[in-house]
């Protein structure tokens, strides 16, 4: 079996914002949809992993901001690879404004945002499935969303391979992050992007 056929699958990526207490947070996610149009509801999944799932538990709220094309990788290093309970995402970040829910959206590098109320949750395991309804939305730019697979080959940087010196090296697909050894263990888990041993590719320079 090959995992990476998933990767076929086309995905959107968004930034996912909540609060919760006057706590900001947001993160990249690539699983948001549109389930019904009347009345119009949305449905996104969330690893429990991430600080923003925990605030929509709590909240019952999020907002929905849709990534174009000319978005650039600060903003996925921002709010892909980095935790909300150690670090605030929000901090000197000013390209962002407060829909009438009061939560943040993100005005640069998205094309739209959605403000949407959870109204049911179903638990998938690694992953919260949230189901809301769109109480809000507004388009922001014309430019093309981007896919998962056009940030792969367009928006994220491509790896420096001399910085293997002859070594094997593990490098995570999704943010860049390398491993040094032979071997990478199957649990391990990218410290940066919190994916999976599976996302990791093997790279050898002579």
């Amino acid at each position: 079996m090959n995992k990476k056929a998933m990767y076929k699958l086309s995905y959107g990526l968004f930034v996912l914002t909540s609060a919760f207490e006057y706590k900001d947070n947001g993160c990249i996610i690539n699983t948001a949809g549109q389930v019904t149009s009347e009345p119009n509801r949305i449905s996104i999944a969330v690893n429990k992993l991430n600080y923003t799932e925990e605030l929509i538990q709590k909240s019952g709220t999020f907002n929905l901001s849709v990534l174009h094309e000319q978005a650039a990788f600060d903003l996925f290093q921002r709010f892909g690879f980095q935790s909300g309970r150690d670090t605030d995402k929000f901090a000197g970040f000013s390209d962002c404004k407060r829909s009438d829910n009061g939560l943040y959206y993100v005005t640069a590098g998205t094309n739209a945002y959605f403000s949407a109320a959870v109204e049911k949750t179903i638990d998938l395991g690694s992953h919260t499935l949230f189901i809301a309804s769109v109480e809000d939305m507004e388009v922001l730019s014309d430019v093309p969303s981007a896919t998962y697979a056009y940030y792969q080959s367009n928006i994220k940087p491509k790896p420096d391979k001399s910085a293997a010196n002859g070594k094997t090296i593990w490098r995570c697909s999704v943010c860049g992050y390398t491993y040094e050894g032979e071997q990478l263990p199957e649990d391990f888990i990218c410290p940066l992007c919190k994916h999976p041993a599976s996302d990791f590719e093997k790279v050898v320079v002579s």
